[in-house]
């Protein structure tokens, strides 16, 4: 089964990733294969430095996330420009990463794809069921704040440069509310665990 994984900024969508990999899940994070792909030496780190100056590299040659940020976060062509150069490689190494796991584990495995921008992208029909993690958007700015020490007007930035919290829900076979305690989301995980595991119709091929 393959299950796309997505949630707001601030959702804790990582949170109930690293709780389906404890149940059994193979995990596939969009996260590491956008670092994995813009390692020093790629042709994504590359295409990035040509793109946006030798400004966004560290003086060691690696990329400079916050520098970068700073420029897409405030201009959707930049941002949409740096989406054209990093999705279609993340696609790649998570198409691979899935291979390996099934090669490794059987046709069986409960793949998650861990996707931040999943709505963002129209990659739902890629899945056979979508976890949405949700979470009221005053709970998010107060975790990016708290959490990451992020000042609130960037949280509130970093918020409005992805999609809206209906056009996430409307793409839900699965919601799991992320608004209150660790315990509640660690039942309501279990829960969703047992449905994964459970015979269900997914969805149909698009």
């Amino acid at each position: 089964m393959r299950v796309g994984l997505t949630g707001g900024i601030g959702s804790g969508k990582s949170e109930v990733a690293r709780r389906l990999a404890a149940l059994g899940a193979v995990l596939v994070d969009a996260d590491v294969a956008a670092r994995e792909v813009v390692a020093p030496g790629t042709a994504g780190l590359d295409a990035i430095a040509a793109a946006f100056g030798d400004g966004v590299l560290t003086p060691d040659g690696t990329l400079d996330r916050e520098r970068l940020a700073a420029i897409v976060f405030a201009d959707p062509a930049r941002l949409a420009e740096l989406n054209g150069i990093i999705h279609p490689l993340v696609g790649e190494w998570m198409a691979a990463a899935e291979e390996a796991a099934v090669a490794s584990a059987g046709p069986d495995v409960i793949v998650v794809h861990d996707v931040p921008l999943l709505a963002e992208n129209h990659l739902a029909d890629r899945y056979d069921l979508v976890i949405v993690v949700d979470a009221q958007p005053q709970v998010q700015v107060a975790r990016l704040v708290g959490r990451r020490g992020m000042p609130e007007q960037q949280a509130r930035e970093r918020m409005a440069a992805q999609a809206t919290r209906d056009q996430r829900l409307a793409l839900a076979d699965i919601v799991i509310d992320n608004s209150t305690t660790l315990d509640d989301l660690d039942r309501r995980v279990a829960e969703v665990w047992t449905e994964l595991r459970a015979p269900r119709n997914v969805r149909p091929p698009a």
